[in-house]
Formats: structure tokens, sequence, C-alpha cells
């Protein structure tokens, strides 16, 4: 339904030639990247500098690295210009007329840790950068990657309304790893092309909260067999854990995340110009059901969410995941209003 409508982002690049880029035909924007010398943020800026749409990229991070991780990316011959920003003190100045904001800043996962063990640190971290880009971009977007997803988008959506400046459609949960995983996982099964696979995955992002509309997907997924949909529906949720115990105390999910994250940020970017029907799957505030944020498809426009597409008809075992994953979505919302409250 929506990954069709999609380029990846080396193609936007290509396609718009990132050596020549005309002015008059698109609108130049400024990206920021809070948390770009981490194991998300370094390919994450590698894949945003080659987008023809980015003029300006701001890498922000406390890391000593940050000012080489700034000089590294600047020395690529395409057109955005790159500026590091290293510590609190030179936050305002990456924030300052950004365009949008994507934020993977905090601790990645460690084995036997839950979304919920990061909550602490990531929560302080993110409520930080939103008190700043409320100073300082206030009609900014904000694409959240920092986890747990679930818990953080009500975080910085609250830390904004504070302020006075939130609008929620600009401020997104990047639930796209959970969309490129599925369509990866379905091509190998029915050995086409991924990029050819049309997959939405609804709900929030992590365990249960993850739901892949399986009967939604085109081509239709090679699987008869109720009991192989649910291992595909399971290692679908459980991907991440798949790579944290895969990369054996070495990390996270870093690089598929880098390139899922970049292709929601070229999304963003490709509304914000002003292209029609560009639809990808985001955690947003939602009416849909009891949860206030869910994600599911959108339509991104000029304003960041111009259309929320919903989910469509689902079939009895995704309602039964569906029913499933409330109750854990509305526990995470809740832990991250809490927190922001406080």
């Amino acid at each position: 339904m929506f990954s069709r409508t999609l380029k990846p982002i080396a193609s936007v690049a290509s396609q718009n030639g990132v050596k020549n880029i005309s002015t008059s035909s698109q609108k130049n924007f400024k990206v920021v990247v809070a948390g770009a010398a981490g194991g998300i943020g370094q390919p994450l800026g590698l894949l945003l500098k080659q987008n023809a749409l980015i003029t300006r990229l701001a890498l922000y991070d406390i890391a000593p690295v940050t000012p080489g991780v700034a000089a590294d990316l600047s020395h690529m011959d395409t057109a955005a210009k790159v500026s590091g920003h290293k510590g609190p003190e030179q936050l305002d100045d990456a924030i300052k007329g950004a365009d949008l904001v994507v934020i993977p800043a905090g601790v990645p996962r460690k084995p036997g840790m839950t979304r919920d063990d990061l909550f602490n640190v990531n929560a302080s971290i993110v409520r930080d950068l939103a008190v700043c880009i409320a100073k300082n971009a206030p009609k900014a977007i904000v694409a959240i990657i920092t986890n747990p997803v679930n818990s953080m988008v009500p975080i910085a959506s609250e830390v904004l309304k504070k302020a006075g400046v939130y609008d929620p459609k600009r401020v997104l949960g990047v639930t796209t790893l959970d969309v490129v995983r599925a369509a990866a996982f379905i091509g190998e099964i029915n050995g086409v092309d991924p990029q050819s696979v049309s997959i939405p995955v609804i709900g929030g992002h992590s365990g249960v909260t993850i739901i892949p509309l399986l009967s939604q997907s085109k081509p239709a997924v090679k699987l008869s067999d109720q009991g192989k949909i649910e291992a595909l529906t399971k290692r679908i949720q459980e991907a991440g854990t798949e790579v944290v115990k895969a990369k054996a105390g070495g990390g996270s999910a870093t690089l598929s995340m880098a390139y899922a994250g970049a292709r929601l940020a070229g999304a963003v970017l490709r509304g914000l110009k002003g292209e029609s029907n560009v639809v990808e799957c985001a955690y947003i505030k939602s009416d849909l059901t009891e949860a206030a944020y869910f994600a599911n498809p959108v339509v991104l426009g000029k304003n960041g969410v111009e259309k929320n597409l919903g989910y469509g008809n689902l079939n009895d075992y995704e309602k039964q995941l569906l029913k499933d994953a409330i109750p854990e979505l509305l526990k995470n919302i809740k832990t991250g209003e809490d927190f922001a409250k406080k």
C-alpha cells in the first residue's frame, strides 16, 4: 500500500542529482541528527548526507568524536553542508532553524535488557531535546527513534504542550524498521525483491505492540499454514532481540535502524517539499483506538502528518493481536506522560 510510493534514500539522491540541485524545483531543508555520534547516528548521518533535499545537516552529540564525525561526512561530495555540535552548550545552535529533527540519542539495548530498562536514561535525553526544540525550532518535524518509542513520543509531546508549541502532526515515532523488516522477511519467503512488498505494520514499536498486517501484504504472503503465519509475526515482533543476540553484547540494531530512519526522514522531507501521496507508517497522536498514540500508515505533507489512513480490515488473528497490544500500549504511554509531568 505504501512502500511503492517511496524510493530508497540513495535513489532519491541520485534521481534529484546530488551534485546539481535545482533550487527552483524544490525546497532545501535543514535536518538535525541528535545523537549523531552513536551506533545509529553515524550511519544515519551518512545516509542523510546523500539526500539531495538536505542543504544543511547538523550533527549533535555529547561524545568527544562528534566534530570528527562531522569532519568525516563533510568530505563527501554531496551538497549538504555539515556542521558538528558537541555538548549541551552547542545544542541551541544545532537545533535553531531546523525543518526536521531526527532523534536516535540514548543508550542502546544490551543482552537481557528490555526496552523498559532503557526508559530512565533515555527519557531525560528526549525531554531535554524537546525543551530545546520548543525554544529554537517550534515548527520542526520531530522524528523519534530513541527507545522505548512508545513512551518517548508522549514525553516529547507533553514537553511541547507545556511550551505551548505542540502540533500533533509534527511529532512522529519512527516505526519504519518494523515495516522494513516485515518486507525483508516476506521478500525472502516469497522469493521476490523486498522493495516490491507493501506491508503495513501498526500498533507500537516493541514486542506485542508490533502488529504486522500480513493479511494486507501485497503481494500476498506465500504462507497458508496459520502456525507459520504466527511464527512470522513473532519473528517481526522480536527481530530487534534477534539482532541483539546475534551481536553477542556488541550492540543492537543500528545499521538497519539507520536505514529505516533515513527512509522516514526522506519521506517527511518529500512531504514538506509538496510531493503528493507520500505514505509511511508512523507512531502518532491518534484516536483510532483506546491508545492515545498509535502507529499505522499516514500521508506526509507540508505540515507533517496530513492524513491518518487508519489500518483497514483485520482478520480474526490480527484483531486478537490488536486486543493484546492495547494494554501494553496504554501502560507505555502512561509511563511517558507521567515522566513528562514530574
